[in-house]
């Protein structure tokens, strides 16, 4: 990526299977770039770890970055998609091994169940170690889907009707973290 890209970096989605880090990593681009940071989570989620339909998760996507000139956005949500890549520059990819993102995922959610700490606000929803072990594991969604996101992810990036859409790919933390750095390093030196 070259300095006058980073300069147009106004409007990024980064996504990826569950636990591979897209909000950690989405918290950190934000600051480092000085614009918002939109979780998709958050908009998605309702109290009592009720879904949104999808017009009232629609319109509030929309409500949440339409007004913005920039936003580091994560989240898949892969139905969202004419809404969020609308105006999207760039598509990071969060694709670490299998092994890695269920370790991931297993950790987040012993701390979170740990800590009780409420995952979006005025939600009220808190991991439990009792979900843990349930049907609606995360860490079991994390199992099952990993393969398919992956898939989605390899389709979607070939798709000539994105192919206004820059993309990058990140197979390992390092990767991720170097990005990070050289954003970073680009930033000091305006």
């Amino acid at each position: 990526m070259n300095q006058q890209h980073n300069q147009q970096l106004q409007r990024i989605n980064v996504v990826g299977a569950s636990g591979s880090g897209k909000s950690t990593f989405s918290q950190k681009l934000s600051v480092i770039l000085s614009i918002p940071h939109v979780e998709m989570d958050a908009i998605f989620w309702q109290p009592n770890w009720q879904e949104s339909d999808d017009d009232t998760f629609f319109s509030k996507l929309s409500a949440e970055i339409s007004p913005l000139s920039s936003w580091v956005l994560d989240g898949n949500y892969t139905r969202s998609i004419p809404i969020k890549w609308d105006k999207v520059d760039l598509v990071i990819w969060l694709d670490y091994s299998f092994t890695r993102t269920v370790f991931q995922a297993i950790r987040r959610a012993i701390s979170r169940a740990w800590s009780q700490k409420e995952l979006w606000a005025g939600t009220g929803n808190k991991e439990t170690f009792r979900k843990l072990f349930s049907k609606d594991s995360i860490v079991l969604f994390t199992i099952k889907t990993h393969n398919k996101v992956r898939r989605k992810y390899e389709l979607l990036m070939s798709d000539k009707s994105y192919s206004h859409i820059e993309f990058v790919r990140f197979r390992s933390r390092k990767e991720s973290e170097d990005f990070l750095q050289q954003i970073r390093d680009r930033s000091n030196e305006d």
